[in-house]
């Protein structure tokens, strides 16, 4: 392996984990800090990567403005839901929580069919994206991935600071570690986990919407990504969202060039991670702070 197809796989492997991260962190909100096994997670992700889809012939080349206009609604989407259904299942068993959300895969999954049907659909990038930059004399990687990438940063950046630097951040933490004496404190809890569910929802959208012009849209996209979202906050530690970042990065990493040394066996790279890190550290890698 030359060095430009090292350097193309890392930006790979970068690109993937912090996709994976958008995902995660907001699993990890609601899964950590609220309390519910959200199986449906994965259907927000679907969701955002079929807003990409519709929203797309009318912002054209505006494509800043379609990912604005796409989170804007999945949180609105996410913030009615929860009022909806999520807001019962707190004090609820897992069973329960698992028993709803499954059932809400199964109607997003109808829904999407009826809307879109069951074809495979593309989404071209935004022109001024679609260059590519040279790695060497005969490799290039393409901008958009690259934009991708920043997209991600930036995003885990906003996030961290949010959750660890502001007070909306601190009623967060506090009502993770006790809601009871935060209601108490005259913080309206409902509202605020009403907040953290939609915020969820959102960063799973975009992570969709960024991610359809990089791959097809389809139908059961949605579940791929549930399962490896849920490897990375058990890695990760539960609830924390640096957790979530280093944990992602890490899958990114293992699954790239796993399936470059070892394709045969690149299906059991991460899951090796994730025991081998749980044998070391049952509680995951950051059991606590956030």
């Amino acid at each position: 392996m030359d060095i430009s197809t090292f350097l193309a796989q890392c930006l790979n492997a970068v690109q993937y984990g912090l996709l994976l991260f958008l995902v995660a962190s907001g699993l990890t909100l609601i899964f950590g800090i609220m309390g519910v096994i959200n199986l449906a997670h994965g259907s927000f992700y679907m969701i955002g990567a079929y807003l990409a889809f519709g929203l797309a012939p009318f912002f054209g080349d505006q494509f800043l403005l379609q990912l604005l206009a796409g989170i804007l609604l999945a949180a609105v989407f996410g913030f009615i839901l929860e009022w909806l259904f999520f807001s019962y299942l707190y004090q609820r068993n897992h069973l329960q929580q698992v028993l709803m959300t499954y059932s809400l895969i199964l109607v997003f999954e109808e829904a999407r069919s009826l809307l879109v049907g069951n074809e495979v659909h593309g989404v071209k990038a935004p022109e001024w994206l679609s260059g590519s930059v040279q790695l060497g004399d005969l490799m290039s990687y393409p901008v958009y991935s690259l934009f991708a990438s920043a997209a991600c940063l930036m995003v885990a950046i906003g996030l961290y600071f949010v959750v660890n630097r502001t007070r909306l951040g601190m009623m967060v933490r506090a009502g993770a570690s006790n809601r009871d004496m935060v209601r108490g404190l005259g913080i309206n809890i409902k509202l605020l986990y009403r907040i953290v569910f939609a915020a969820g929802v959102a960063l799973a959208a975009l992570a969709g919407m960024i991610a359809a012009p990089m791959s097809s849209v389809y139908p059961g996209m949605g579940g791929q990504v549930l399962i490896i979202c849920f490897v990375v906050v058990v890695i990760g530690g539960i609830g924390s969202i640096s957790g979530a970042l280093i944990a992602s990065l890490l899958v990114g990493f293992v699954d790239t060039f796993g399936k470059v040394f070892f394709a045969q066996l690149s299906g059991l790279s991460v899951y090796v991670l994730m025991a081998l890190i749980l044998i070391w550290r049952p509680e995951g890698l950051k059991s606590k702070g956030y």
